[in-house]
């Protein structure tokens, strides 16, 4: 039984996943979080497509496609599609049966998936509703540009004061909603030497 190259490719979505810059950010100039919006994070692309129909055997007959996808998922059929959990690296193994005398033929392909190298733009801040005086934690454990150096960390905490670094700690002393912005940039091509931004809400009460 032969693979033809087409037989199992990725969507455009995975392809650029590998390489888009600035994923999950909107791009400004110059690091200014006061003059552009940022919207908040953008799903993260943890979802693949694999296509095995042009893979045929016309003197073996009909197959049917079983997929181990990595992370302890067994799916069946020439087409599918997976969403995974966490963002990691996965090899996906194509076993193929036989369906006229059911021999399984074990690791047909072997697909390598990784979701890790991508740009991500992205916080967490706990807790997401406080009262006036009570601190706020942040931190950007998966934050990365991986065609940039020295990467920088700005906190515009939209209370008039700016912070730097992976994490941060904030008390705000009036209440409100704040679109906290959390902004990177680095050294590199114009699109490290652009920052990227995003936003996440925090609640204020007296």
């Amino acid at each position: 039984m032969r693979f033809f190259p087409r037989a199992f490719r990725r969507t455009a979505a995975l392809v650029s996943l590998l390489g888009l810059a600035g994923f999950g950010a909107r791009a400004q100039q110059a690091g200014d979080t006061t003059s552009v919006s940022c919207g908040p994070p953008l799903p993260r692309m943890l979802c693949v497509d694999l296509d095995g129909r042009p893979s045929v055997d016309e003197a073996a007959g009909p197959f049917t496609y079983q997929w181990q996808m990595g992370d302890g998922t067994t799916l069946t059929g020439p087409l599918i599609t997976h969403c995974y959990k966490e963002r990691k690296n996965y090899v996906v193994q194509l076993d193929v049966i036989v369906d006229k005398t059911g021999e399984v033929r074990r690791g047909q392909k072997y697909i390598p998936v990784n979701l890790v190298q991508q740009d991500v733009v992205d916080f967490t801040a706990a807790p997401a509703r406080v009262r006036v005086g009570q601190p706020v934690s942040f931190a950007s454990p998966e934050a990365q540009l991986l065609s940039c150096n020295n990467v920088q960390y700005v906190w515009d905490f939209r209370d008039g004061t700016v912070q730097q670094g992976r994490t941060a700690q904030h008390v705000f002393r009036r209440a409100g909603t704040y679109a906290v912005r959390f902004s990177m940039r680095g050294y590199g091509s114009q699109a490290c030497i652009s920052s990227h931004c995003v936003a996440r809400e925090i609640v204020v009460e007296p």
